[in-house]
């Protein structure tokens, strides 16, 4: 994806579901502080878009899906497409909402997606810790976007994951740097 496109999603998801802020979870979030990231890290035609009012997070991540999601009109003509999610679907440090990086300009008519900021988005990989995503870090860490301190300072600090999930964490990150060499 490039952020152009990304843009463009923010631009029809806003229409679509009449917001006009919307949180990029996800491997897109990236676009955020990296307007030029690597290639490797924008394989994906996949945003995830929630709405900020978590009472409403459910009803338009549907309206997201079916109107801009995968299999949609809007993905079959521009080849990139919105998933919509909930905020209970990404693990993050408590305090990620203080780092967000904001979209908004001429390209997304005024509404503003909030990413993820970087170190956020490794953090809930990390957790996650799916091999796409373990990947998609270890290319954060090698391209310098990301830094092994900062990582190691939140992933304590996202309370709604279990001690496990924080530990296995660490560990993949432990495992990334022996990798990659940050």
């Amino acid at each position: 994806m490039k952020r152009h496109e990304l843009e463009h999603i923010i631009r029809a998801a806003s229409g679509n579901t009449d917001r006009d802020q919307l949180f990029i979870f996800g491997s897109q979030a990236i676009l955020g502080k990296y307007l030029h990231a690597p290639e490797r890290l924008l394989l994906s035609q996949e945003a995830d878009v929630a709405v900020l009012d978590e009472k409403e997070q459910d009803e338009m991540a549907t309206l997201i899906d079916g109107t801009i999601g995968e299999l949609s009109p809007f993905h079959e003509t521009f080849g990139y497409y919105a998933h919509g999610v909930t905020k209970e679907t990404v693990y993050l440090p408590d305090d990620w909402k203080s780092r967000i990086v904001v979209i908004s300009n001429e390209n997304t008519r005024g509404a503003s997606g909030l990413c993820l900021h970087p170190d956020d988005l490794a953090v809930s990989k990390l957790i996650a810790g799916r091999e796409k995503d373990v990947e998609f870090v270890a290319e954060l860490l090698r391209e310098k976007l990301v830094q092994t301190g900062v990582l190691s300072v939140l992933i304590p600090k996202v309370s709604r994951a279990s001690d496990e999930q924080k530990s296995a964490a660490e560990h993949r990150l432990a495992r990334l740097v022996k990798a990659v060499g940050s």
